[in-house]
């Protein structure tokens, strides 16, 4: 029965998401091959220096979330993004421009999930439309028969425009008041034992509210990607957000533990054609804040 119910939303949902775009946020270990040596390519992979010094694609500049985020310390959530300034001196120290392609390399050290974290953040900051995740990572480019480097590349800072963010971030007052709204879905992104409330996340000094955030649905980020760094067959995707209740022209408000695993559920749904936006504040600010909480399992 329950593989009959999940055949109907695959076959229900698949018109519905007919011209998603989800060629145009990916990129094949052959279409980036085809690119090396190009002036305009930018290639960052995502993870630390000891993965990095074993290998990395041809070019590629090493990127930690760290890079990209506000600083730490006191009372300061998460992983939040840095001000246009800071992030704009940052990427140009990537030798990012305002004609770079750029593509974005997953690890199995850090997860799909830091790769979209960092695609998150170069859509907020309007490179959005010229960025692409390399499904599989290193792996998948290796798979191919091709080498790696050890050889860490000379950067020419790049001349990146004044950063406008997108309004792609919203706050904890946004999303109280779009909770239960219509044509707005707040997902939670976490595993299954958070939403519920069966386990607590946040650090154990210091750990969040258990449960949900009232009115959230669930769309682990674990159930639109793959153990192998990829997005989930596109099927499989529309019709995990289908049976969410969400619906083709929704836009999705992702949230998690602290705004990294929401951002691949995000990538998710941009790939399906869908309108996004983070709670970036997330459950560590939800839970600091005593926002409303609902346990148990999905309705």
């Amino acid at each position: 029965m329950r593989a009959m119910i999940a055949a109907g939303l695959v076959a229900l949902a698949a018109p519905a998401w007919a011209e998603a775009p989800r060629a145009r946020l990916v990129a094949t270990p052959t279409w980036l091959a085809a690119q090396i040596g190009k002036p305009d390519l930018v290639v960052l992979q995502v993870g630390d220096r000891a993965a990095y010094a074993a290998g990395h694609i041809p070019g590629a500049r090493l990127v930690m979330l760290s890079d990209l985020a506000a600083p730490m310390g006191g009372e300061a959530l998460t992983l939040e993004l840095p001000d246009a300034e800071a992030l704009r001196t940052r990427l140009t120290a990537l030798g990012v421009s305002d004609r770079s392609q750029i593509v974005v390399v997953p690890t199995k050290e850090a997860g799909i999930q830091s790769a979209t974290r960092v695609i998150f953040t170069l859509d907020a900051a309007g490179l959005g439309g010229r960025t692409r995740l390399l499904e599989g990572g290193t792996r998948a480019w290796t798979a191919e028969g091709r080498a790696l480097s050890a050889e860490t590349p000379a950067i020419t800072p790049g001349k990146l425009s004044p950063i406008r963010f997108r309004p792609l971030v919203v706050d904890a007052d946004f999303v109280r008041r779009h909770a239960r709204a219509p044509g707005y879905r707040i997902v939670d992104s976490r595993a299954p034992e958070f939403y519920s409330g069966a386990r607590p996340g946040g650090p154990p000094a210091r750990p969040h509210k258990p449960g949900r955030v009232a009115g959230a649905v669930s769309v682990p980020f674990s159930s639109v990607t793959t153990p192998d760094l990829k997005l989930a067959p596109a099927e499989e995707i529309a019709a995990r957000f289908k049976a969410a209740g969400v619906k083709p022209g929704d836009t999705v408000i992702a949230y998690c533990h602290v705004g990294q695993q929401a951002t691949a559920t995000l990538f998710a749904a941009r790939a399906l054609g869908l309108d996004v936006k983070l709670y970036d504040g997330s459950f560590e600010e939800w839970s600091r804040l005593n926002g409303a909480v609902e346990t148990g399992e999905a309705r």
